[in-house]
């Protein structure tokens, strides 16, 4: 999957994209790619001369690339598209039950993201996650989303 379905997929835009490149996306797997460059305003701030990749970021890019996988398989609107479809917000954070970072994570090298659905409760959907950079895990996390009107947003 490319940047403009993605883009279809997600309401998230630069500088905020966190994913790039969809390797694979079933029903309940999917893995994404994303590189991180100096120019990207917080490679910029963290930190100056020493960059790093925020945790944050990684939190993000799996829980956009959840995002596309809810958007694709378990939306409540058919044909969703992020420039027009309205009255849904899907996938919007819930709650992160766990955040594990075992590695510094640099820019200017791919990262992997692979996030599996878990499970769902009515309009809630958890989820475990899995980040590697050079084939080796730099994060385990736990989160959950919500599909939900989008009046919560606006």
């Amino acid at each position: 999957m490319d940047i403009e379905q993605i883009k279809k997929l997600l309401h998230h835009r630069e500088p905020y994209l966190m994913v790039s490149k969809v390797i694979s996306c079933s029903e309940n797997k999917i893995e994404t790619i994303k590189t991180h460059t100096n120019d990207e305003a917080h490679i910029k701030g963290h930190f100056p001369g020493a960059p790093i990749v925020p945790g944050a970021m990684l939190q993000e890019m799996c829980t956009q690339s959840a995002g596309i996988l809810l958007t694709k398989f378990h939306c409540p609107v058919d044909n969703y598209d992020s420039e027009v479809t309205k009255g849904h917000a899907i996938g919007v954070l819930r709650r992160v039950e766990k955040a594990k970072y075992s590695k510094i994570v640099k820019p200017h090298i791919s990262i992997e993201a692979r996030v599996e659905l878990k499970e769902q409760v009515e309009d809630i959907f958890s989820f475990k996650a899995k980040v590697f950079q050079n084939n080796e895990k730099v994060a385990s996390l736990s989160f959950s989303l919500i599909n939900t009107s989008d009046s919560i947003l606006f």
